[in-house]
């Protein structure tokens, strides 16, 4: 079961930049831009450090895709 994001949906919505983001997150601007595309999933913890940052709930920025079996 995949694991997607709407972190780049909303951090334009927001008006966030991916290095501004990398920056208030400790991260690089390259982790961000590999999270957007799905290439890597956050670890729990900066998971929930995006969640916090956003002030949303995890539903809203993180989907656990069914299979359809």
């Amino acid at each position: 079961m995949p694991v997607t994001n709407k972190i780049r949906e909303i951090r334009k919505e927001k008006r966030i930049s991916q290095v501004k983001m990398a920056e208030d997150l400790q991260v690089t601007r390259q982790t961000i831009n590999a999270i957007e595309k799905h290439k890597y999933n956050p670890s729990l913890e900066l998971s929930l450090k995006i969640i916090k940052y956003f002030n949303m709930p995890i539903e809203a920025v993180f989907t656990l895709e069914e299979d359809d079996r």
